[in-house]
């Protein structure tokens, strides 16, 4: 029997990557506000360490290559490591061909620096290309946290989706790779950072407190089994004001029954094991080929 809630704690830490990839535009004061995401890692690692807690962390490629003893920290500590691309790039415009190659690229420098090879991936920016499920499932990924087709449920992604503009919407088949799902509300870096043209938001931590401890409370009683993935950014979240509210956000899902803490690569192996492709596509799930499309 799987727990009654599994809360994932998963932290991008992009860094310098995507600040050196477009969004500094040549403005070497922007680059340090990735830097402020490696200063503000060792009180992640300590407030986790402290509350005894599992975490998932996705690790750009070129954040491995600039803070290797970060990355070996985390992983030292029993946190998971996850793919999040080389220098947070997109992936929709990208051809097969480089897509794999900045892949291999990530895997290469996880490995160089903390000799990990994911089971997870979450595409930087979540910016998935036709071709992304096909090369996870070649290169043996287990999930990818980056689809956005169910609040809590995981669910089997599907390849070879076409969607013409000018005609219907024609459905893939269903693959043998986990779907955990993100949302932008569980995700603090729209709330909490200034990017123009991004993000102009600056709310409080006590208003991103109310969505999230809403969310949480609404999967503890109507997604049994379920995961909740709370998306965090290092150089948003690590600002201790809002450390606190995730303190209070963990103390608030401590005292739910039946919610367990477990890294993002735990939950998706467990959850596979427990619903095999084949026996789920029987049950007709609606995220399988739609075979009443016209």
């Amino acid at each position: 029997m799987r727990p009654r809630l599994s809360v994932c704690l998963t932290f991008d830490f992009d860094a310098l990557s995507p600040w050196v990839f477009d969004m500094a535009l040549g403005n070497v004061a922007a680059l340090s506000r990735g830097e402020f995401g490696a200063y503000a890692l060792p009180r992640i690692l300590d407030l986790l360490e402290r509350r005894n807690l599992p975490a998932t962390f996705f690790v750009p490629g070129h954040t491995a290559l600039a803070y290797p003893d970060l990355v070996r920290r985390i992983a030292a500590a029993g946190h998971e490591l996850g793919h999040h691309g080389f220098v947070h790039e997109p992936l929709s415009p990208l051809d097969a061909k480089r897509e794999r190659e900045i892949l291999q690229l990530g895997l290469d420098a996880l490995d160089r620096v903390a000799g990990v090879r994911p089971t997870g991936y979450r595409a930087p920016g979540v910016d998935v290309s036709v071709n992304t499920v096909d090369i996870l499932v070649e290169q043996g990924f287990v999930y990818d946290a980056s689809f956005s087709g169910t609040d809590f449920e995981p669910y089997y992604l599907r390849s070879g989706d076409r969607f013409p503009a000018d005609g219907a919407y024609v459905f893939g088949e269903s693959v043998d790779l986990v779907g955990i799902p993100f949302s932008w509300g569980l995700s603090d870096f729209q709330y909490f950072e200034f990017v123009p043209g991004a993000t102009v938001r600056q709310d409080t931590p006590s208003a991103v407190y109310e969505i999230w401890h809403g969310e949480l409370v609404w999967a503890h009683e109507h997604a049994p089994g379920g995961v909740f993935d709370l998306t965090m950014h290092p150089q948003a979240i690590g600002r201790g004001h809002r450390l606190v509210m995730v303190e209070r956000l963990i103390e608030a899902a401590k005292a739910l029954d039946g919610v367990v803490f477990e890294r993002l690569g735990d939950y998706a192996a467990a959850w596979r094991d427990e619903h095999p492709l084949a026996e789920w596509l029987a049950t007709r799930p609606v995220h399988a080929r739609r075979e009443d499309a016209l």
